[in-house]
């Protein structure tokens, strides 16, 4: 292993222990409490090392999103490429990968929902905002393919699939939001699955072109 190979190793494991450290603090801090201190003192780190890697706490933030997007991105694309399987198949297999995603790290994917929303995105570095908007095109672009495929066979209403995975997007984030906001009130409700299923039943419901008379 070379000198630079090393040096790039060493920059990504200070870069994921900065992240893990991150994670922690704005889970038990939420975003607007959390300071870079706060995370240079749980990663074990001066403050001044973690704006090497980071060059504000929104930057920070929104990194935590890059993995969840590439997981993401990995399990639509699998279902995308599930041509031998009937469309009935395909749509439950693109919910469980959606679930799936939530199930993987609630917490991350929650903020990025937030990310999404909020005027973090733009004191971003061009690199990171680019990686981001890159992967969520990505993503939308494989489950805009796999309903695309239901509008070709006839079953689906002929709409743009675009606007459909925008739609079917903008439905998942929503559901998880509201169901999150209410464990403020009551910690041991969680309905994000069973509400979220029922949403996804009903667009799916929706998207069903009309049987010739």
């Amino acid at each position: 292993m070379g000198i630079q190979e090393r040096k790039e190793r060493e920059r990504e494991r200070r870069r994921q222990q900065i992240i893990i450290a991150a994670k922690r603090v704005f889970s038990e801090k939420g975003f607007g409490r959390a300071t870079m201190e706060d995370i240079a003192k749980e990663a074990e780190l001066s403050p001044g090392t973690l704006y090497l890697y980071f060059k504000n706490k929104d930057e920070l933030y929104a990194s935590l999103s890059i993995r969840i997007l590439q997981y993401l991105l990995i399990r639509l694309e699998h279902v995308a490429k599930e041509a031998s399987a009937c469309l009935e198949t395909r749509m439950e297999s693109l919910k469980k990968a959606m679930l799936d995603v939530y199930d993987f790290d609630p917490l991350v994917i929650i903020n990025m929902f937030h990310l999404q929303s909020s005027d973090t995105l733009r004191n971003l570095s061009p690199d990171l905002l680019t990686e981001i908007k890159d992967l969520s095109r990505k993503a939308l672009g494989s489950m805009a393919r796999i309903l695309e495929t239901g509008i070709r066979e006839g079953v689906f209403i002929d709409r743009h699939p675009i606007a459909l995975a925008d739609i079917l997007w903008a439905l998942f984030s929503g559901v998880i939001l509201w169901e999150e906001s209410k464990k403020v009130i009551d910690a041991d409700k969680d309905f994000v699955r069973p509400t979220f299923e029922l949403a996804f039943d009903i667009f799916t419901r929706g998207l069903r072109a009309p049987k010739p008379a």
